[in-house]
């Protein structure tokens, strides 16, 4: 019983070391989600468009949403194409813009894109 408990916190501590050199390395660990690649495909088919910049807190969270699945969904970088940006009228980030011209500004959420778009989301 003794062997267990000394082999127990060994193992413990090899976990607590090899975790605390992953933080302090900075590095961290890529989580691959492929949950949303039908739905962020659907988005694109329905031409649904976000604009967005890289610097933006709230662009970064909408893209967060879909994991990498965000591959799939139309993005124009408008800090790349500023003048695209300029002609749709993008007066802030993110602004999703869809076939019609409708624009919906800030932070929609996987259900709302869903709904503005008829894409059916993934079920848990």
């Amino acid at each position: 019983m003794t062997k267990n408990i000394f082999l127990s916190v060994i193992g413990l501590l090899i976990l607590g070391t090899i975790t605390a050199i992953i933080i302090e390395s900075g590095e961290k660990i890529p989580i691959v989600s492929t949950k949303y690649d039908s739905f962020a495909q659907c988005l694109a088919s329905k031409k649904l468009t976000m604009y967005g910049a890289e610097w933006c807190s709230h662009c970064k969270a909408e893209k967060a949403r879909f994991g990498d699945s965000f591959k799939y969904v139309s993005y124009v970088e408008c800090t790349e194409n500023p003048n695209e940006c300029l002609e749709k009228g993008i007066e802030g980030y993110p602004t999703w813009i869809d076939e019609k011209g409708v624009k919906y500004a800030g932070e929609q959420g996987l259900e709302k894109l869903s709904e503005i778009s008829g894409c059916e989301l993934p079920v848990n």
